[in-house]
This record gives C-alpha cells, sequence and structure tokens, in this order.
C-alpha cells in the first residue's frame, strides 16, 4: 500500500490534471457522443470516459518529464481552455488545417472571435488551474527513479485501455469504424496532436526550396487578336443555397437577377477554410492532389498568366492572397488599410476595391488584363459588420458575434445581409465592365472560396474536416457574367451548364481559355467556358 501511495503521489499532477481535462474540457466529446447513442449506454458512456482519461494521461505521461511538467502542462491548460471554448461554442475542430488558419489570422479577423465568454474560459478553465499547477511542489527524484515511474504509469494506462477494449469490444469496434469524427473533439489530444502534425510540416515545407515553373511554354494565341479584361472575384463564405439565383427564398440578389448572369448551382470547394481553397484554386493542382507544399514548390495560374502578357493585378479587402501573389507583389494592393481604401466605416468596404480601378484598365489598354478581387464578403461570426447598415434589409438580424446567443433565424438574416451587400458589389463590378466591352472582351467570374454553417446541428462558421464537414460548407456560390461581343460560349448555352457538377479544379483551365493562353498545361475538358 506504501509503494502504491509513493506510486500515485509521483505521478498526482499528470492524473489529477487528466482528470480535469476529461470531465470539464470535453462537452463537445460528450455530447457528439451522446448524439450517436440515442439509446443511452452508461456502462459503454463511462467506459469511453475512462478511456478518454486513460489515453490523456498517457499522453500527458510521454510529454511531461520532471523539469518539463510544469511548462507542459500550463500550455496545455491554456490551449485546452481556448478549444473547448470553440468547440463549446462553434462546434469547431482544431485539426491540422485550423491551426494553419489560426497562423494565418489576422488581427481584423481575431478581434470578430473575441468575446468575454471566452475571456471567462481562458480564466476559469485556463488562468486558474495554470496558476494551481505553477505553485504546486513537484516531488523530486533521480533520473532512474523518475524513468521506472513513468514507465509504470504508462504501462498501467495501457492495461486501463487494453481492458476496457476487451469488455466492449463490440462497442469499440463499432465506435471508432463508424464514428471516427467524435475523436476529433478529445481536448486536448486533438490540438495538440494537431499542432505536432503542423508544426512537423511547417519545418519540413519552410526550408529553402526551387520553385517549378509552370508554364514556361505559354503565349497569347497568335490567331487571338482581342484584348481580355476579367475580373475575377474570389468570394469570402458565401453559400449557393442563400442567394435567390439559385431559388432561395429571400431575395438575396435583386440587382443581380436583372443582369444576364449564369449561376452555377452545384459548384465544389477545394477545401473548407480560405487558407487552403484559395491557393488550391490557383494551384492548378486539383482538390485530390493539392498539398500546401506543392502549392509552395510551383508557380501558381498568375504567373502563368504574367509569363503570358497578361497584366495581373490583385486588390485585397481579407486577410491576404494566401501565397498566390508570392511572386507578383508589386501587382498587389491591400485594401484592408484605410489610407488605400476611400470607402470605409466601422471597416473597409468591399466596393472600395473598385475605386481607381478604371484607370487602372485604362493604362493597359493594349494588353490582356485579370484582375483579381478578394473581398470580405460573408465572413463570420460578425455578420452584422459585413455590410453597410443600408443593406440591412432582413431582420431580425444578429448583433453580436457570440451566435449561440442568436436563433437560426437571426444569423441567417444577418448572413443574407451580407449576401444581399454581395450582389451589389458585383453588380458595381459589372457596371464597370460594361463600358469596356467597346475595347475588350469582358468577364466577371464570381467564386465564393468556400460556404459556411449557421447553426444547423449546432454546428457554425466553417473549417471542418472536408470528409466530414456538412454540405453548407462544401457548396460555395459562383456566378459567371459575360460581356456584349464576347466570343466564345453565348449566354444561351452558358445557361446550359448551370446545373452541371462543377468544382474550383476548373477555374486553372478556364481563366487561361479566357485569355486564349497556349499552353501544355491547359485542359480544355477543365474549361467551363469552352464551346
Amino acid at each position: 500500500m506504501k509503494y502504491l501511495l509513493n506510486f500515485l503521489k509521483t505521478n498526482a499532477v499528470i492524473l489529477l490534471s487528466a482528470l480535469a481535462f476529461t470531465v470539464l474540457y470535453n462537452g463537445a466529446f460528450f455530447n457528439h457522443f451522446n448524439q450517436i447513442y440515442t439509446s443511452f449506454n452508461l456502462s459503454f458512456f463511462i467506459s469511453i470516459g475512462i478511456v478518454l482519461f486513460a489515453v490523456t494521461a498517457l499522453a500527458l505521461s510521454l510529454l511531461c518529464y520532471r523539469k518539463t511538467t510544469k511548462p507542459v502542462l500550463i500550455l496545455l491548460f491554456i490551449i485546452a481552455a481556448f478549444t473547448a471554448y470553440y468547440m463549446n461554442t462553434y462546434d469547431i475542430i482544431v485539426d491540422k488545417t485550423m491551426i494553419q488558419n489560426i497562423v494565418q489570422t489576422n488581427v481584423k479577423e481575431a478581434t470578430d472571435l473575441f468575446t468575454w465568454k471566452m475571456v471567462g474560459y481562458f480564466l476559469v478553465l485556463g488562468a486558474l488551474p495554470a496558476f494551481i499547477i505553477s505553485r504546486v511542489n513537484l516531488p523530486k527524484s533521480t533520473f532512474k527513479a523518475a524513468l521506472g515511474n513513468k514507465i509504470k504509469i504508462i504501462l498501467l494506462l495501457l492495461l486501463i485501455i487494453v481492458s476496457q477494449a476487451a469488455t466492449f469490444s463490440k462497442n469499440y469496434s463499432s465506435f471508432f469504424r463508424e464514428h471516427k469524427i467524435v475523436r476529433f473533439y478529445a481536448n486536448p489530444i486533438t490540438p495538440v496532436y494537431s499542432a505536432i502534425q503542423f508544426g512537423i510540416q511547417s519545418h519540413t515545407d519552410g526550408s529553402p526550396q526551387e520553385i517549378t515553373p509552370l508554364g514556361e511554354d505559354a503565349k497569347k494565341s497568335a490567331s487571338d487578336t482581342d484584348r481580355h479584361l476579367t475580373i475575377l472575384v474570389v468570394g469570402e463564405t458565401a453559400r449557393a443555397d442563400h442567394f435567390s439565383l439559385n431559388g432561395y427564398s429571400k431575395p438575396t440578389n435583386p440587382l443581380l437577377e436583372k443582369e444576364q448572369v449564369v449561376s452555377l448551382k452545384n459548384l465544389s470547394s477545394c477545401g473548407t477554410s480560405t487558407a487552403v481553397s484559395v491557393p488550391c484554386m490557383f494551384s492548378g493542382l486539383g482538390r485530390e492532389n493539392y498539398s500546401e507544399k506543392k502549392f509552395n514548390a510551383s508557380e501558381n495560374l498568375l504567373d502563368v498568366l504574367n509569363r503570358a502578357g497578361v497584366q495581373v493585378l490583385w486588390r485585397d479587402n481579407n486577410s491576404d492572397s494566401k501565397g498566390v501573389m508570392t511572386r507578383l507583389g508589386a501587382f498587389y494592393q491591400d485594401y484592408k488599410d484605410p489610407k488605400i481604401n476611400t470607402i470605409c466605416d466601422v471597416e473597409c468596404r468591399d466596393e472600395g476595391m473598385l475605386v481607381g480601378l478604371q484607370e487602372f484598365i485604362d493604362q493597359n489598354k493594349n494588353r490582356d488584363i485579370t484582375i483579381v478581387l478578394h473581398p470580405m464578403g460573408s465572413h463570420g461570426p460578425a455578420y452584422y459588420n459585413r455590410y453597410p447598415k443600408a443593406f440591412e434589409k432582413f431582420t431580425p438580424a444578429c448583433q453580436t458575434n457570440l451566435l449561440e446567443k442568436c436563433s437560426v433565424e437571426e444569423i441567417a438574416n444577418a448572413f443574407d445581409n451580407t449576401i444581399l451587400y454581395t450582389d451589389y458589389f458585383l453588380s458595381k463590378v459589372i457596371v464597370l465592365l460594361k463600358p469596356n466591352a467597346s475595347h475588350f472582351q469582358t468577364a466577371m467570374i464570381y467564386m465564393a472560396d468556400h460556404g459556411e454553417s449557421l447553426g444547423e446541428n449546432g454546428v457554425y462558421l466553417h473549417g471542418m474536416p472536408y470528409s466530414i464537414a456538412p454540405v453548407a460548407q462544401k457548396h460555395p456560390a459562383s456566378i459567371i457574367w459575360l460581356g456584349d461581343g464576347f466570343k466564345g460560349l453565348s449566354f444561351e448555352a452558358l445557361k446550359q451548364k448551370a446545373d452541371e457538377p462543377l468544382s474550383h479544379d476548373y477555374l486553372f483551365s478556364t481563366i487561361l481559355g479566357l485569355n486564349k493562353i497556349e499552353t501544355k498545361i491547359y485542359d480544355p475538358k477543365m474549361d467551363f467556358l469552352r464551346p
């Protein structure tokens, strides 16, 4: 008994921390578990709790060793507090892609996510246990004794896990085979594992590497004497099923419905976050082959256009180009800055990117031009900030970033007001393009990077792993407008393509085709504007 007490005392901090994580920080995990097992099975529920405790304690045992114990546990409590907040509030999974999104989040986006509820989580579940850990006197031991205790606790925890798996073998077999999503909610195991994955990938990908040229043979078709002016609007967080052009009950597209536009109703995104979808759209790799490492090691669509003599310009009112403009920085303009964007109130507005754009077009009239506009669009959770108050047509609209305090109807109304403003913004892009039809073949392509969850089944925002993400996050809006005299696909022929299953993968060759660029990397089958 004395030996057991000494053993427990030595490992008390790890075991108590694991117990705290299991009971206090895994509400989302157990909530999703209960959603699966509608017929409550108390014995299996307790077993799942025991296994989660043992796995958490095992992970802590591997991470904590003598002098590293305190700093590791303090860091983990703070991470777990924030993770618990986002999982419980937005049902967000903190996987490797979400870690990437967090790292790339700018100050404005971070401000939108700040709430006093988050501060409460940090103080109670983060700072308080971190302070307690800092005051604990850990037993001192020799290297040999510490290693022996480490081996013993690991063996004990493994024995607990194996015994539970054996006792409920049928339950666990079904659980891990059919309900893999639940394990993503294990806190802090998932965020720590994801952070390690991201760190390893960043270290590997961050080393200097030679950039592989893309489309070195790219040139403008000799038979094409026309000039092409294309504005590509890389929309933010717009759901296809909230566009009235696609049959949505609310009139969210009153201005675009007056134009000859075609809505691509069956488009699939490359990812569920900007950090994945935007570079993937321009990479030419396709969703199945895309990886951040491959993207960073190669040129992309805009490099090819620039090589072929097309004048490229990127105006950004969002985060940034996500690496797309790395080699074309001279043609990147940041419109989040009020010194540049002349239309700002609570934040700089997307329509500000259009100011002075005609002058840029006039200066390059003898060249093909491709302009990329990256608007703030419908980025959540502060939807109410994404549009001027004059566009608050759908009410009552949620007026807080604490989405759980609003009804599903209020959240949808606020989101729909952002779509209404996007409708206005896109109509102004068309108004800009129309007078240029006498000198250019003009076209506008609007393609949102991903969709958004608006509280359906308790899920909010975006960024879920693609394999388990709701359709709402993978079904973005996309609209095409072609100017009068466009040589190629007619408006009527384009309408026939509106219901075809398309994806972000088509953008690469479609833009090359629009500009009549000849290159081996152009795939006519992936050009949805090809006659």
